[in-house]
């Protein structure tokens, strides 16, 4: 009977701990309040706004390719990405075997360059370095990897892989173009032609520019929004540079089609480009006297005689000029050729004018104009005309006097003395 005493009391002991082993093992998960530091660690609430750090390098076109034996630039920008200013240094991390590189900036060889904290030191008109980088002429064809590292210290470091294809097979011409290569106008006008060089090699090119312009021709090359002229021009790789080119003939240039051969030339290529110009004919005609004076005295009712001298100052032939004139009423203006069939280029050709005043044309000063013209051209004199009395009547005038005189005298003498 002690016995099973014994084992009964074993047997709920063994049930005891296994009631509270359950227990336990089914308490619900908010037995225990997690702190205030395990929330804010948890997965679902971290922060992902965090600030940025360092500095970023990059480059606009961080793939392109080449033929053996070229070099091509790579235009790098810096931005400070906290705010912050840094002193960074460069460096080439990989390069293939016996290629060349390295950072050029204000056209020298640079180790480190200094980025602003305000922003990027890039302010779109320049580039703040440049990695250049030398293809060797042995290398295969393929695709090269480059990288490059900016390091700030402290960890703040940025890196820049490169992607360079080797390629026999050019990327394309260059070319020199120009929207309308031909132009019209009179002797004395200024051409203006707005031209293009473009640069689809993978390097940047310098160009020296030149022409071959008639003896007497200037021509001249203007980068667009400049107004200093230059003799040679860079384009960036891949890249195009608009050009004005001023030509001005000289001034006693003749009529005709002229063309002016253009060139730009680099190391790498040989661009052409013709310009024509096509001078018009310039007309113009002057009308003086052999002495210059536009004056003469006349007589009334006799006639007067002027001599003209008609002038052809254009560059082309003038023809079918006619005479005209306008005079005081009842006046006559005649001429001794009233036409020229053809009056040459700066000839000049010699013509009398006969003006007759009227018959009771006062004595004074009048105006008589003389005109020649065609459908071209067209030139005027104004004449001052001096009227005088006529001799015969004035040797008359006197005559009379002295007869009236000697009569009076005659009167005097025989009647006086009575």
């Amino acid at each position: 009977m002690g016995r099973k005493k014994f084992w009964s009391r074993k047997t709920g002991l063994a049930a005891v701990l296994m009631a509270a082993t359950m227990i336990l093992g089914s308490a619900p998960a908010y037995a225990q309040e997690p702190s205030e530091a395990d929330e804010t660690t948890k997965p679902s609430e971290i922060n992902t706004t965090a600030e940025a750090f360092g500095i970023d390098m990059s480059t606009e076109y961080p793939g392109v390719t080449v033929k053996p034996g070229e070099t091509v630039s790579f235009p790098l920008d810096f931005e400070s990405m906290d705010g912050k200013g840094y002193d960074v240094a460069l460096s080439v991390v990989s390069l293939p075997e016996n290629w060349t590189g390295y950072f050029r900036g204000d056209n020298k060889e640079i180790t480190k360059i200094h980025v602003k904290g305000d922003a990027a030191t890039d302010t779109g008109d320049s580039t703040d370095a440049q990695f250049s980088l030398s293809v060797p002429a042995e290398s295969e064809e393929g695709t090269y990897k480059v990288e490059l590292e900016a390091d700030a210290g402290a960890g703040e470091a940025d890196t820049l892989e490169l992607e360079v294809t080797v390629s026999q097979e050019e990327s394309g011409q260059s070319d020199f173009t120009s929207e309308y290569p031909q132009q019209q106008g009179m002797s004395g006008t200024s051409f203006s032609f707005e031209t293009t060089i473009i640069n689809n090699r993978s390097t940047n090119q310098t160009y020296s520019l030149s022409a071959d312009a008639p003896t007497g021709w200037q021509v001249t090359f203007t980068p667009s929004g400049e107004s200093a002229n230059v003799a040679s021009l860079s384009v960036d790789a891949g890249g195009s540079q608009g050009m004005t080119v001023g030509v001005v003939p000289p001034e006693n240039v003749e009529k005709g089609e002229y063309t002016i051969p253009c060139a730009a030339v680099s190391a790498n290529d040989t661009l052409a480009l013709d310009l024509t110009v096509e001078v018009t004919g310039t007309y113009g005609l002057t009308l003086s006297t052999p002495d210059g004076r536009l004056s003469f005295d006349a007589y009334e009712n006799k006639e007067a005689s002027v001599t003209l001298n008609v002038t052809n100052t254009g560059n082309v032939d003038l023809t079918n000029l006619n005479l005209t004139s306008s005079a005081p009423t009842d006046w006559e203006v005649t001429f001794s050729e009233s036409t020229i069939d053809t009056l040459e280029a700066g000839a000049t050709k010699e013509i009398t004018a006969y003006v007759t005043p009227c018959e009771n044309a006062v004595t004074g000063d009048y105006v008589a104009s003389i005109g020649i013209s065609n459908s071209e051209t067209s030139a005027n004199a104004d004449f001052r005309v001096s009227v005088k009395t006529s001799t015969t009547w004035g040797i008359a005038a006197v005559g009379v006097i002295i007869v009236l005189a000697l009569g009076l005298g005659f009167i005097f003498k025989k009647y006086g003395r009575r």
